[in-house]
Formats: structure tokens, C-alpha cells, sequence
């Protein structure tokens, strides 16, 4: 089957890489070929969208973003709609850099971080910055560790590029308003980045959308929870219409 349906791309966020996704591709194997997208020192959301467009040779393809990545899939789908046939976006959101005080305190904790890395490299600034993005059980375990390592094998550079497409983030909520496909909206119950009342918001634009809240888990679902996410994504992928189901 996976040679006939057209592949599922896969948008990782914030200096993540094949980890973040490689339960998912092991579980969807059997159903699509999986792409995990890489993007380098692109420091732009429209310049990575764009990468997908051009390195996925079927003219027709599933789409699922993790955190940033999910707002580069909603860029695809700006850009592009009639190529997405499915779209599934996983602990992210669509607002944009708040104006006054709220967005100067964004930009200078975000620029700290890139300090922090640049003076004492990926795995030290990881290593702080990763406590927030895990639900506390997940503290000082082997998946804490793998996050970090999976942090430290990206540059100081890499992370200054992709803040800086974040923190020229656009409004997204009409791309999100104007999704045509099936799509599945989900996250982790106690993800403080990105919350569940933001994915229910996000749900209420999206005509044909299904909602997923994973239960004791924080920002990093697709690591912290991946049997659940793997077969959330699997009953958005066979499904002809995905069910809400999920978020009370």
C-alpha cells in the first residue's frame, strides 16, 4: 500500500530531527512512504514550506507538522493547497508575535536561548530549556535524555535560524480558516507551549477537523506519547472523514 498512496510528510519543530518522528514512521510504515523534512539553516517559515514543495516529488501528499513545523504546514497550505490531501498539525499554533511588552519578552527569552547556546553549546541550553517542554514525569528519564541529545546534535547557528522564522511568524488563523482536507488537531493534555484551549480554538476553524488530547503529556507527544499519536495518525489516515474524538 505504501507504494501506492501518496507519502506523509513530516514537519519537525525547533532544532528536532528524524527523532521526533520515528515512532510515527516505524508505526505508518506499512501505510505510506514517510518523509521527515529537514531544514537546515532556512530561517524562514515561507523559505521551509517551500522545501517541501520542492522535495516532495508526488504532486499529491499527506502533511503533518509538529510545533513549528506545524505552522510550515500551514504555509504549505498557503502556498499550496490543492497538493495536500491530508493535514494533521500536533502541538503548534497560528498566532502571531504578540505586539508591546508580551512580544519583547518573547524575543529576548528566545535570543537568550540562542546566547545561552552559543556560549555553552546545544546540550547545556537543551538540557534547561527541555525541562518545560515535557510533562514532569518525563523528567530525568531516558526520553528526557533522548530530547536533549536530539537538541545537541543541532548548531547554535541552526537554532538562531529557525527563531528568527518564528519570531517573524505570520497570523495564520485564515490559512487555518481556509483548510479544505480532513484534518487532525492534536496535543498533549499538559502542554504549557502550546495548550489545549489553542488546539480547541484552532479546531473551530477548521471544517473537517478531529481533536486529540493525549492524557500526561506535554509538548513533545509525538516522543512522549507515540503509541497513542501513532494511532491517532493512523485513524486519520484511513479514515475517509476523521471522527473528533478526544479533548472532552
Amino acid at each position: 500500500m505504501s507504494g501506492q498512496a501518496p507519502p506523509l510528510i513530516l514537519c519537525p519543530g525547533l532544532v528536532c530531527d528524524d527523532a521526533v518522528w520515528a515512532p510515527q514512521v516505524q508505526a505508518l510504515a506499512g501505510l505510506r512512504f514517510c518523509q521527515v523534512m529537514h531544514w537546515g539553516l532556512r530561517d524562514s517559515l515561507t523559505a521551509m514550506a517551500q522545501q517541501v514543495l520542492d522535495e516532495t516529488a508526488s504532486p499529491r501528499f499527506a502533511l503533518a507538522g509538529h510545533s513549528m513545523g506545524g505552522r510550515v504546514a500551514l504555509e504549505v497550505m498557503r502556498l499550496a493547497p490543492e497538493r495536500v490531501e491530508l493535514l494533521a498539525l500536533l502541538d503548534t499554533g497560528v498566532h502571531p508575535l504578540p505586539g508591546g511588552t508580551a512580544g519583547d519578552a518573547e524575543r529576548e527569552g528566545r535570543m537568550a536561548l540562542v546566547g545561552l547556546a552559543q556560549r555553552e553549546g546545544m546540550r547545556a541550553m537543551g538540557a534547561q530549556w527541555a525541562q518545560r517542554m515535557v510533562h514532569p514525569r518525563h523528567l530525568n528519564t531516558e526520553l528526557f535524555e533522548a530530547i536533549v541529545q536530539m537538541i545537541g546534535r543541532s548548531s547554535p547557528a541552526q537554532f538562531w535560524a529557525q527563531q528568527t522564522s518564528l519570531l517573524n511568524r505570520p497570523d495564520a488563523s485564515a490559512d487555518l480558516a481556509a483548510v479544505g482536507c480532513p484534518t487532525l488537531i492534536l496535543c498533549g493534555e499538559q502542554d504549557s507551549w502550546s495548550p489545549p484551549a489553542q488546539h480547541r480554538a484552532m479546531q473551530s476553524l477548521v471544517p473537517h477537523a478531529a481533536l486529540e488530547i493525549i492524557p500526561e503529556c506535554g509538548h513533545m507527544a509525538t516522543m512522549e506519547a507515540p503509541g497513542s499519536v501513532s494511532e491517532a495518525m493512523h485513524r486519520w489516515l484511513v479514515a475517509d472523514t476523521p471522527r473528533a474524538a478526544g479533548g472532552g
